[in-house]
C-alpha cells in the first residue's frame, strides 16, 4: 500500500510533491524574506500590514518544511541594519516577533521543532530577548525541523566576532593555526551544514548581508513573489527547481568527467597525395 503523502490529494502542492525525490531534499534551507512592504504598497495598505501578512507565510513555511523533513531552516528576520528604519516600524516589528515566539511556541514543542537564534540577539529590547531565550530553552531538546532564526544578524559582524573569539583564545592559549576550518568553528552556524538553497523573494538579485561565509556554493533560486504571497507551493517549486540543477563545487560536470578520462582515439592519418613516393611509376 502507497504511503500516505504530506498534503492533500489533488493539490497543487500534492503534484509539485509528486515530482520531488523525497530523499535528496536540501539538507539546510535559507530565505531572505522580502517584499512586505512592496505587497502591502500595492494594495494601498500600511507596511505595517505587509509584516503581519509576511509572519502568516512563516508560519505556513516552517510547517512545510517540517512536515517533509527537511533538516534546518534559517530564516532572515532581523538585520543589523534594519534599525535605519522609522523606530515606528522596528517598533511593531519587535512586537510581532514576540507574539510569533510566544503563538507558535506551542506548535514547535508539539512538532518536535528545535527554536535557534543567531546574530547579535542578546543586544535585542529585553523583552524580545526574553521571550526569545524562553523559547530556545523550552525547544533545546528536539530534534526535528531546526528552525534558525537571524536576529540582528549581519554577516559581516558574524565574521568580525569569529575574529574576536580567536583573537580572544589566542590571548589564552596562543594563536591556532589558522585555516577555513578555524573560522567556520567559530561561527553562529559552526554545527550546521552549509545552506544547500537559498531562496529570495520580491526578484531583488543579492545577499543583503546574509550568511556570506556560508553562502560560498550554495544554490540560488529567486522569485518574483511577495513574501506574503510565499507558500507551501512556493518552496516545494524552488525545491523542485534545485533538485534539477548539478552541483559541481568547483568541479567537473558528470559527463565532463567522463570525457576527461575517456582516451582520445588516434587522429587518422591523411596521406599526402603529393609525395612522390606515392606516385605509380610508368
Amino acid at each position: 500500500m502507497k504511503a500516505k503523502g504530506p498534503f492533500k490529494a489533488g493539490t497543487r502542492e500534492a503534484a509539485l510533491w509528486a515530482q520531488i525525490d523525497p530523499a535528496h531534499l536540501p539538507r539546510h534551507i535559507a530565505i531572505i524574506m522580502d517584499g512586505n512592504g512592496r505587497w502591502a504598497r500595492r494594495r494601498h495598505q500600511p507596511r505595517l500590514a505587509g509584516h503581519r501578512a509576511g509572519v502568516r507565510a512563516t508560519r505556513e513555511v516552517v510547517e512545510t518544511c517540517a512536515r517533509i523533513g527537511v533538516p534546518v531552516l534559517t530564516l532572515y528576520a532581523f538585520s543589523l541594519d534594519n534599525w535605519k528604519r522609522p523606530p515606528e516600524e522596528v517598533g511593531f516589528l519587535m512586537r510581532l516577533l514576540r507574539q510569533y515566539v510566544r503563538r507558535d511556541l506551542d506548535y514547535m514543542k508539539r512538532n518536535n521543532v528545535r527554536l535557534r537564534a543567531i546574530g547579535r540577539w542578546e543586544e535585542l529590547p529585553e523583552g524580545v530577548r526574553q521571550d526569545v531565550a524562553h523559547a530556545l530553552e523550552d525547544t533545546a531538546a528536539n530534534t526535528g525541523l531546526q528552525l534558525v532564526v537571524a536576529l540582528n544578524y549581519s554577516a559581516r559582524a558574524e565574521l568580525v566576532d569569529a575574529v574576536r573569539r580567536l583573537v580572544d583564545e589566542a590571548r589564552t592559549n596562543g594563536l591556532p593555526t589558522v585555516d577555513e576550518a578555524t573560522v567556520a568553528a567559530r561561527l553562529y552556524t559552526s554545527d550546521l551544514p552549509d545552506p544547500d538553497l537559498l531562496i529570495r523573494t520580491s526578484g531583488e538579485m543579492r545577499l543583503s548581508n546574509f550568511l556570506l561565509w556560508q553562502l560560498a556554493y550554495t544554490e540560488i533560486y529567486v522569485t518574483e513573489t511577495f513574501w506574503p504571497d510565499f507558500d507551501s507551493a512556493c518552496l516545494l517549486d524552488a525545491i523542485l527547481d534545485f533538485q534539477s540543477r548539478e552541483r559541481r563545487y568547483g568541479g567537473l560536470s558528470a559527463e565532463d568527467t567522463r570525457a576527461a578520462v575517456e582516451k582520445p582515439r588516434p587522429a587518422r592519418r591523411v596521406p599526402n597525395l603529393r609525395d612522390p613516393r606515392l606516385l605509380t611509376r610508368s
